[in-house]
């Protein structure tokens, strides 16, 4: 499936890429020339069908050379997340055991041995290049790191089929087409920077820029920009927020916009409507890590506006289905778990062949876990996520992990952590504690976290209670400390 191959030969010199940090402009035909470079580099690394070759750098094109060149060679591309500590950024890297890692400056402060990721560009484009005969579409060319329930880090993988697929839903359900223009700036160790921003409009032979982070007043300026044109913007609701908080914001000046897409957190209705009433449409969707898009809303404004707060619907290509307990449909209205099948559900866990076994029904389907409900028009809803599991500025966050963490600070007899609403990042974490005798700070949780779990981990707000809520069998009632919280 080398479609940038194929776009290459189509029209050799239709912008592909630009990277607006390093201010590069790649054609089709560039883009595919330093692919195939980037494959002889490898090459001659020694790395073969199977071998990790991992990236740890802030977005540049880059990303795009190395995952594809992988491609080319059956090898698996792993974008580290930077956003990680040390300490966990290590327990990922031992897991993965990668021939080589690229990396920008993040290597010195992560302590990571890497190569320099600089001179990369520059050698794939004078190297003699190298394009190897095709490999299966079924063999696993990207792994993309996730906190499992257990708090584990747990490596997804994703083949060439299942990132077509994606890539084939999502242009689906967000009109793309070979004049689209997508602005990347979600992190590229995550879905939504590495595959639902990248493949889209590689497939259809569009235009994507990338950008290293996200930084509002920039932002805003590059999407009202009318020479730019970007026609699809990817970020979380906490993102588009900080767009209308923009000094001199101008809803008009973003007309160019198809759609501005969020996802990977909770969206408020009247947060929706802000933007319909400013003639923008707002898109919400439903993805995840293991099966990239499922569902979307329709770019209709009016269509949003009577649907607000669903996460939309699915293309042909997805089956879904929503069950009780015993893996029985439910009624429509009805909450009950998310079940997918098709060629866009992971290939693997990598090194977890019992936990991918258990994340299927006997006939097939995929559990995500998520609770959803369905409507008589078929718009779904998202009414609860996986177990304890909260979202904070679009980041997953997995209790037990903190938990684990926190059983060794000092003076505390029994403790735990639950997700509550937050204005700025959607929701953070709330510490309920029971103190062998003093009261713990929240600056002393703080301190202690900093080297041990990335910074959107750590609590932002801590509790004093005589006894945390359980059952009869002892097990721990988050759902209680919840509604404490409310309360």
């Amino acid at each position: 499936m080398d479609y940038i191959g194929f776009h290459a030969r189509l029209h050799a010199d239709r912008l592909a890429v630009t990277d607006l940090t390093l201010e590069r402009k790649l054609s089709y035909k560039t883009l595919d020339r330093l692919v195939a470079g980037c494959t002889a580099i490898l090459l001659e690394q020694g790395v073969a069908e199977g071998d990790r070759v991992a990236c740890l750098a802030k977005n540049r094109v880059e990303f795009i050379l190395l995952h594809f060149a992988c491609v080319q060679l059956g090898a698996i591309f792993v974008p580290l997340n930077w956003r990680l500590s040390a300490a966990e950024l290590k327990v990922v890297i031992d897991d993965c055991e990668p021939k080589i890692i690229y990396a920008d400056e993040l290597s010195e402060s992560l302590d990571v041995e890497a190569q320099d990721i600089g001179p990369l560009y520059s050698k794939a484009l004078n190297i003699e290049p190298v394009r190897p005969k095709p490999k299966s579409v079924d063999l696993t060319s990207l792994m993309l790191y996730t906190s499992g329930t257990t708090g584990k880090p747990k490596g997804v993988m994703l083949s060439e089929r299942n990132l077509t697929e994606t890539g084939l839903n999502f242009s689906l359900l967000g009109e793309v087409d070979a004049n689209s223009h997508f602005l990347c700036e979600s992190p590229m160790f995550h879905i939504i920077g590495m595959v639902t921003s990248i493949r889209p409009p590689l497939l259809l032979g569009a235009h994507v820029s990338i950008s290293d982070r996200f930084i509002p007043e920039r932002t805003f300026a590059r999407l009202a920009n009318a020479e730019m044109k970007f026609t699809h913007y990817f970020c979380v609701p906490q993102m588009a927020l900080s767009l209308r908080d923009v000094d001199g914001f101008d809803a008009s000046k973003l007309s160019a916009l198809k759609a501005i897409f969020t996802g990977g957190a909770p969206h408020p209705e009247a947060q929706i409507r802000d933007w319909l009433n400013d003639g923008i449409a707002i898109v919400d969707g439903y993805g995840m890590s293991e099966t990239g898009t499922v569902f979307g809303m329709p770019l209709n404004r009016d269509q949003i506006d009577k649907k607000a707060g669903r996460v939309g619907i699915g293309t042909p290509r997805i089956e879904a289905r929503i069950v009780d307990e015993n893996n029985q449909p439910v009624p429509v209205g009805v909450p009950g778990e998310l079940h997918l099948k098709g060629d866009n559900v992971t290939c693997g866990y990598w090194r977890r062949e019992e936990d991918f076994k258990a994340s299927f029904t006997e006939d097939g389907w995929f559990k995500t876990g998520d609770i959803l409900t369905c409507d008589e028009d078929g718009y779904y809803a998202v009414t609860d996520r996986k177990k304890d599991m909260f979202i904070s500025g679009g980041e997953n966050v997995y209790p037990v992990e903190v938990e684990a963490q926190l059983v060794k600070f000092p003076g505390i007899l029994e403790l735990a952590v639950i997700g509550v609403p937050d204005e700025k990042w959607g929701e953070v974490g709330c510490l309920y504690y029971v103190p062998e005798d003093n009261d713990i700070s929240l600056a002393e949780v703080e301190d202690f976290l900093t080297t041990r779990l990335a910074r959107y981990k750590i609590p932002k707000q801590v509790r004093r209670v005589d006894s945390l809520p359980r059952n009869g069998a002892g097990k721990l009632m988050r759902h209680v400390l919840r509604k404490r919280y409310s309360e």
